[in-house]
């Protein structure tokens, strides 16, 4: 086996992260698929609506960065294995909750938060893999590929998951999922190892290649201990990563709860209809999640980090901006699609500059850096689940969209005071940051 895979064992896992991150999408897309069946069986408002969509998010951001602590401290081996089978059970728990009981929707409501605890694993701990495993210069492409899945989960639910609903029923289309996460967990605690060194079939040339492009360490006494709360959090470079992550989940969860639901209702489509063209987007993000992350590594290899990570991050959240502004002021409903899917695609441009830069700057504390910024992007979907529907009711779907794109903006012009080159907690020398 070491032989078959000579080269190739860490662009494995990568993979497999992939399909992870393919099937926690459609988990998420799933929901806004199935909210028309669920608030009709429920007798549900779309405000109600929103507070289970916000459940889940806020149980995926307030355990994002004690996921990333708890897989800095056990490794990623076994930090996805307890992610797949912990989402697992409370899928179970979504689809069991019975209509019609004064306590139903705080049931459901439960059941999406508890769904979100175990999911805000996975990201945090996918950057710790990418930390250990991916040397430096490829690091965006293996980011991309990783948030592909992102994309393409949520770009195969539409079709596949509204077939299964139309045919059987809205808690068929969760329940079909579980015995493939649980096939998933397995494989994965079978396969992946928490470093290179520890893997049976690692290469000695791979080892090199990935010992050689790691980023040097700080060296000294507790050099490789996990960074303190205080130091990660009071670093410039992080706050303003989170911020512009927030706007990120901001503007993603969008897509994830209300598009669909802005094509069927708002926009006129029917439902097989919307179920195709609110695919659009979600291939936009997994081909451009794929192509940012070889751009950044590109740009990086040529320009440093500062010309890759940040102007590829800081173009893409700007472009995306001007493409939701800009499908407000389309008539048709195909036509925003697209545009809409535009901006959808410069958004995920700049996904692998987040993770690649956290995992640059925090080293072995990467699982912890990242969760603490996908705390913040997830955060911004806690508030766009019900801020969305409500300033959609208030002022129309129109202040919803330029909302976001001014945020993207702001968020956009945050990546100037990013410098992706110094580690958090480590003074850089002379010659360091040229190098980078």
């Amino acid at each position: 086996m070491t032989k078959l895979l000579d080269g190739r064992l860490r662009w494995v896992l990568i993979f497999l992260c992939f399909l992870i991150a393919c099937l926690a999408y459609m988990e998420n897309v799933n929901i806004s698929i199935a909210a028309s069946a669920i608030k009709s069986e429920f007798s549900l408002s779309n405000v109600q609506m929103g507070w289970v969509f916000s459940a889940f998010v806020l149980g995926y951001a307030l355990f994002q960065a004690p996921g990333g602590r708890f897989a800095d401290r056990h490794g990623p081996r076994l930090a996805i294995t307890v992610c797949l089978l912990w989402w697992s059970v409370f899928t179970v728990f979504t689809i069991a909750v019975p209509a019609g009981l004064a306590i139903s929707l705080a049931l459901l409501i439960a059941a999406r938060f508890g769904l979100g605890v175990g999911e805000a694993l996975m990201f945090p701990t996918t950057n710790r893999l990418v930390a250990v495993w991916i040397p430096s210069n490829e690091r965006g492409v293996a980011n991309g590929v990783i948030f592909a899945g992102v994309g393409a989960g949520a770009a195969l639910a539409p079709p596949l998951l509204t077939f299964v609903l139309l045919t059987w029923g809205w808690r068929w289309s969760f329940l079909v999922r579980v015995p493939v996460q649980v096939l998933a967990a397995l494989a994965w605690y079978w396969l992946v190892r928490n470093t290179p060194q520890e893997h049976p079939w690692m290469g000695k040339k791979e080892l090199e290649t990935i010992q050689a492009g790691l980023p040097a360490r700080p060296k000294g006494a507790g050099a490789e201990k996990a960074l303190p709360w205080h130091t990660i959090l009071g670093n410039r470079s992080m706050a303003a990563v989170t911020f512009s992550y927030f706007v990120f989940g901001y503007v993603a969860w969008i897509f994830f709860t209300w598009f669909f639901t802005y094509l069927n209702k708002v926009r006129g489509l029917d439902l097989k209809s919307s179920a195709f063209f609110s695919m659009v987007p979600f291939i936009a993000m997994a081909v451009c999640s794929t192509g940012g992350g070889w751009l950044a590594d590109v740009l990086s290899k040529r320009y440093g980090k500062r010309v890759g990570r940040c102007g590829v991050a800081l173009v893409g959240m700007a472009l995306a901006g001007v493409f939701i502004a800009l499908a407000t002021q389309v008539e048709s409903a195909q036509l925003a699609s697209i545009v809409l899917a535009g901006g959808a695609g410069a958004l995920y441009v700049s996904q692998s500059a987040f993770w690649a830069v956290t995992a640059d700057i925090a080293g072995t504390s990467a699982g912890t850096a990242s969760g603490l910024m996908n705390m913040g992007g997830q955060f911004g979907g806690v508030i766009t689940a019900s801020l969305t529907p409500w300033m959609a009711d208030t002022f129309g779907w129109t202040a919803s969209f330029m909302a976001a794109a001014v945020l993207c903006g702001l968020a956009a012009i945050a990546w100037l005071l990013v410098d992706p080159s110094t580690q958090i907690g480590h003074k850089p020398v002379v010659g360091e940051v040229a190098a980078a």
